[in-house]
């Protein structure tokens, strides 16, 4: 299971792992990834809170490495630094918005559910969304609202 990237990088790492499979030798694997979600379209009001849940994570080692081998060293620089030298609020502000674009898919339903096809598309097999509740979204209207069409 993969999470916190982007569509752009799973095809990357999508296109690694059937590699390996297939020098091994093994079947197409199954390819999954933790999904974050807020089906929100009070964009400020998402990327404010979702600075501090993004921040959270690629500032774990394992989470910065990953990120720094993908490629977003020079984008999340400013904020690695600030957030290195102990300034938490600086390093928000120091968060892009194209980051939390990346990592977190949210908009009106339509549109979420538009760029989760993306990540399929891009290689995914199996989806898991983990919805976020930023900006007062509830989570069970959620999962009706991203429920494919016909099922909800």
């Amino acid at each position: 299971m993969v999470n916190w990237l982007s569509v752009e990088d799973t095809t990357r790492v999508t296109a690694i792992v059937r590699g390996a499979a297939a020098a091994a030798g093994r079947p197409e694997p199954e390819l999954v990834a933790r999904l974050f979600v807020c089906p929100s379209t009070e964009r400020d009001l998402v990327l404010a809170q979702a600075k501090r849940l993004v921040a959270a994570y690629v500032n774990v080692p394992v989470y910065r490495a990953f990120h720094e081998w993908i490629g977003r060293t020079e984008v999340l620089g400013e904020h690695w630094e600030r957030w290195d030298a102990g300034d938490r609020a600086g390093s928000l502000e120091a968060m892009p918005d194209e980051v939390v674009d990346d990592l977190l898919v949210h908009g009106s339903p339509d549109e979420c559910r538009a760029h989760l096809d993306r990540y399929v598309a891009a290689g995914i097999t199996t989806p898991v969304l983990s919805i976020v509740p930023l900006a007062g979204v509830d989570v069970d209207a959620a999962v009706r609202d991203l429920a494919p069409t016909g099922n909800r």
